[in-house]
């Protein structure tokens, strides 16, 4: 997507502070972090949003979830606890349509959130 914001962050395009990466997502500090530490997984591929995902999204998506832990621990917040989040469409909040999740912690999350 030659647009995107992620997609130019995946390709070294736009300068990001990556906490993790490897063949199918990275990871990287959201510029406007609602809480301490707030990272965002993307996969390297664009895939619209959570409500694009086909089958063949399946792998990737199992994926993306995995490296929520590793992206924890790197962030400094397995220990303590971390929320993994996914917004679908406007009133959801979303800014960019690139599916990503948020990586949520360093602090007590409140529920229900929002």
């Amino acid at each position: 997507m030659p647009d995107c914001i992620f997609c130019k962050i995946v390709a070294g395009q736009i300068p990001a502070k990556l906490v993790y990466q490897d063949e199918q997502v990275l990871a990287f500090h959201d510029i406007s972090p609602g809480a301490p530490v707030h990272v965002l997984i993307v996969p390297r591929r664009h895939i619209e949003s959570l409500a694009a995902l086909t089958e063949e999204d399946a792998a990737v998506m199992g994926h993306l979830l995995a490296a929520a832990e590793p992206v924890a621990q790197l962030a400094g917040v397995a220990a303590s606890g971390y929320r993994v989040v996914f917004n679908v469409g406007r009133d959801a909040g979303i800014a960019v349509y690139h599916l990503h999740a948020h990586l949520l912690g360093g602090r007590k999350l409140s529920w229900p959130p929002g």
